[in-house]
């Protein structure tokens, strides 16, 4: 949320240095819990100046671990999969897909926005001779675990998992789950709560 917020800074033309007060007035936040924020970060600010604000950027970038890329399998090439592929802004923050995986024959040997699908089969050998420790899995749900116990007995380390399925994985290993059902389902309950009050109101 900061490095979003000082990104649109930064573009706007707003200055050389930042202060707490104004990234809490840009987000809506506490100046005090912003300082403590940014602290993990490790930078130093100025007392009445703040902190310089590529240098600020920077520093945050490198705390998420964005500068250094690391590459990444991703299984199920298909709608999710390819928009995972085609979007850009992955590369800027680090991951770097090297290769995909499907068991379609009619996606194998394609290339997704410049990556190419190979079979399933062969993720484990490749993971090893690439020393990729980076996974995302974009496949239904009932193929879910199996590609998971499949990319962790490969080497995976860390697991992004898009797929609508609760994943087993053991405690080495990093799970990371983004839900869109999830989010779809607290998006509909809270309209769901909003439009009836609305619909009663003209109704009266």
């Amino acid at each position: 949320m900061y490095y979003h917020a000082l990104k649109e800074r930064l573009a706007a033309g707003g200055g050389i240095n930042v202060s707490c007060a104004m990234i809490g007035r840009d987000l809506g936040l506490d100046a005090t819990q912003v300082r403590k924020d940014i602290e993990m970060t490790g930078i130093v600010g100025k007392p009445k100046v703040g902190y310089p604000l590529v240098a600020l950027i920077a520093s945050i970038e490198a705390f998420l671990g964005w500068k250094h890329p690391k590459r990444a399998f991703l299984a199920g090439a298909g709608s999710l999969g390819s928009a995972l592929l085609g979007y850009e802004r992955f590369r800027q923050h680090g991951i770097d897909f090297v290769a995909a995986f499907d068991t379609d024959p009619e996606k194998i040997g394609q290339f997704v926005h410049g990556t190419k699908v190979r079979p399933l089969s062969v993720l484990p050998s490749l993971a090893r001779r690439m020393d990729v420790h980076l996974g995302v899995i974009a496949t239904p749900a009932r193929v879910g675990q199996f590609v998971a116990d499949l990319m962790i007995h490969s080497g995976i380390r860390a697991i992004w998992n898009f797929a609508p399925v609760h994943l087993r994985v053991p405690e080495h290993v990093i799970l990371q789950n983004a839900d869109l059902y999830d989010s779809l389902a607290a998006l509909s309950f809270k309209l769901e709560k909003v439009i009836p009050a609305k619909q009663s109101k003209k109704r009266k």
